[in-house]
């Protein structure tokens, strides 16, 4: 019998899940229902924030945050070259330029220092930075964090791949400690899944307000700021329901009742999911060990316990003597998926052409060696040893 295919991420969905599924389609409104205030208070509670805003997608999270930082044509924002694409466009699409950090070569995170080399490489002083909790663990946030405020320089934290992972200090990734908004993804391969979906955490309810409004193409139903009020008004005094104003261009980034609902349903299972994958991470620190240098395990930081979205090892395929879409194939006839994350976006064909190509000493060696394995809360001990004893025989060691 052929072993099942085993992809680099996968999400978990029970009965239950779907029960939440069904009831919204059977029962509620589709889409601009209960739902959605239901998931943002339940997400807030779990990170510690303020106030959660859900939204489409992690690419609106990340644009929604970038828009009520108050990003715009002019501005600089610094982000780390390894991420996925979404960070640097997000800054892109209000109009701001990106200068690109460089990160560190043992497990991608931007440091405090190469953070300071690309404020002082800038043109002018950056008006926000996007720290990227890379694989599900955090780097120097507090000494980010610190001079970022020390110079008025906004903190947007990229949390994508850390929901569920702990500050060793206490607290949360996106819980307001480190940063004026933490933006998420609710994708399926992520801690838990919205099918698609988004969430930014802030401090501030006035901003929270604002990302609702350009969430939802700034349809305003109150009569406070209306240009035109008598429109609005019935002969008794009373707000007619069908007038609105829109006083902002906006868009249309808003969540489903059917994926807060599923959203919810997930919620409630992260912190086994979490468990299982810290669980499987030291499964394969136990099974890789003894690879000599051909392969190690990303370096770990002490400031966090990692959410492990991802379990990257570091290859030197040159001593290999294969390339890695050889090692990759090899693994694939063994029925193992594997995925590289990322291509440095400095490296970007759109981003060379605006800025030139790009000295990422840290970020070109992190790539270079980088293959991330399969990491998904269903995996048992027995298919970790199943990628490590196919890992050997492609590595031939």
């Amino acid at each position: 019998m052929t072993d099942e295919f085993l992809p680099y991420g996968r999400h978990s969905i029970d009965q239950a899940d779907i029960d939440a599924v069904v009831d919204v389609l059977k029962n509620g409104p589709l889409t601009c229902g209960p739902k959605i205030a239901e998931f943002e208070t339940a997400f807030a509670a779990y990170i510690g924030a303020k106030e959660a805003v859900v939204c489409s997608n992690g690419t609106a999270a990340l644009h929604l945050a970038a828009m009520a930082a108050g990003l715009k044509q002019g501005d600089i924002a610094v982000v780390p070259s390894i991420t996925f694409l979404a960070t640097a466009n997000a800054v892109r699409m209000t109009g701001a330029e990106v200068c690109f950090a460089d990160v560190e070569p043992g497990n991608g995170l931007m440091s405090l220092e190469s953070f300071k080399r690309a404020v002082a490489r800038a043109i002018r002083k950056p008006a926000a930075v996007l720290p990227v909790h890379m694989n599900g663990q955090s780097g120097e946030m507090d000494l980010i964090a610190e001079f970022a405020r020390a110079n008025d320089i906004k903190v947007i934290t990229d949390c994508c791949h850390a929901l569920g992972a702990d500050y060793v200090s206490g607290g949360k990734p996106g819980d307001g400690k480190f940063e004026d908004f933490g933006t998420f993804s609710l994708h399926p391969v992520k801690s838990i899944a919205m099918g698609e979906g988004g969430v930014i955490t802030t401090s501030d309810p006035a901003a929270a307000q604002r990302m609702r409004m350009l969430r939802g193409h700034a349809m305003e139903k109150t009569p406070e700021d209306w240009q035109n009020p008598e429109h609005g008004y019935a002969e008794n005094g009373e707000v007619n329901s069908w007038y609105y104003e829109m006083q902002f261009l906006a868009y249309n980034y808003r969540a489903t009742d059917i994926q807060c609902a599923l959203g919810l349903s997930q919620l409630g299972k992260l912190p086994a999911f979490i468990a299982k994958r810290r669980q499987i991470a030291d499964w394969y620190d136990k099974h890789l060990s003894g690879f000599s240098n051909l392969l190690k395990s990303i370096d770990r930081t002490p400031q966090c316990l990692s959410a492990w979205h991802l379990y990257p090892v570091q290859i030197d395929f040159d001593a290999v003597g294969k390339d890695r879409a050889s090692i990759m194939k090899e693994l694939a006839a063994a029925n193992i998926g594997t995925q590289v994350h990322y291509v440095p976006v400095s490296s970007q064909p759109y981003y060379t052409e605006r800025y030139g190509q790009q000295n990422m000493p840290g970020a070109d060696a992190y790539y270079d060696r980088a293959l991330s394995l399969p990491i998904y809360p269903a995996m048992e001990e027995a298919d970790v040893e199943r990628v490590a004893a196919a890992l050997r025989q492609a590595l031939a060691c």
